[in-house]
C-alpha cells in the first residue's frame, strides 16, 4: 500500500508542538498564532491558511521583547 493515500494538498500547520500561549501577547510562541487561529486551523480554507502563514514572521519580534531581567529591577 502507497502512502499517496494519506497525501493532502493543503497548508500544514505551522504547529511545532511547543505549544504555550505568551501572557501578554496572547500568542503561542510555538507557532505564533492565536488560540482562535489555532482552534479554527482545520476549518478554514487554503486562502485564510495562507494569509496567517504570512503574517506569522512580522509576529515573531513581539515574543523577543525582554520583561526587564535584572537590568529591570536594578533600574
Amino acid at each position: 500500500m502507497k502512502d499517496d493515500v494519506w497525501q493532502r494538498n493543503e497548508v500544514q500547520s505551522p504547529c511545532v508542538k511547543l505549544c504555550t500561549i505568551h501572557p501578554a501577547e496572547r500568542i503561542c510562541v510555538g507557532c505564533l498564532r492565536s488560540i482562535d487561529e489555532i482552534s479554527a486551523w482545520s476549518r478554514m480554507t487554503a486562502t485564510e491558511r495562507t494569509a496567517i502563514m504570512a503574517e506569522l514572521p512580522s509576529r515573531a519580534p513581539r515574543l523577543a521583547k525582554r520583561r526587564g531581567g535584572r537590568m529591570g529591577r536594578l533600574g
